[in-house]
């Protein structure tokens, strides 16, 4: 069994956090059934992530890729596409000033609806009544 040291790696990942998460990722991919490019001989598979990329033969911007695909939460769809520009799903000003403006209406709308309920249950209350005997009933 041929041990493998950091220095070994060192060559082609300078910085040792990167190398770390770089083997950890490999490792995880090993794990979940990725055939292996070296010899394992009987080592887990941290050490062989370890010695493909000392060998090189896994290329480390693939695995920096991946890892940086791990971590993500959602695919952002306009990089998909590759054809709407970066800020295609953003409102402008104007836009947002017309949204907020409609939502304003919306409320004052609901306060009016709120205030006609209110009416109709006095109505409700009045029944037989006209206006003039409202007129002498609050004298």
């Amino acid at each position: 069994m041929a041990r493998v040291t950091v220095e070994d790696c060192i060559l082609l990942v300078p910085n040792r956090f990167e190398l770390v998460a770089y083997a950890s990722q490999r490792a995880r991919d090993i794990a979940s059934g990725t055939p292996i490019t070296v010899d394992r001989d009987n080592d887990k598979d941290s050490v062989v992530s370890l010695r493909e990329i000392a060998k090189g033969s896994v290329p480390v911007q693939q695995l920096r890729e991946e890892l940086i695909q791990s971590y993500q939460r959602s695919i952002d769809t306009d990089e998909i596409a590759g054809n709407e520009p970066e800020n295609a799903g953003l409102m402008n000003a104007a836009e947002v000033a017309e949204e907020m403006k409609s939502l304003q209406v919306n409320d004052a709308d609901e306060d009016d609806l709120a205030d006609d309920a209110e009416g109709e249950a006095d109505d409700e209350n009045l029944e037989g009544e006209t206006f003039e005997d409202e007129a002498t009933a609050e004298d």
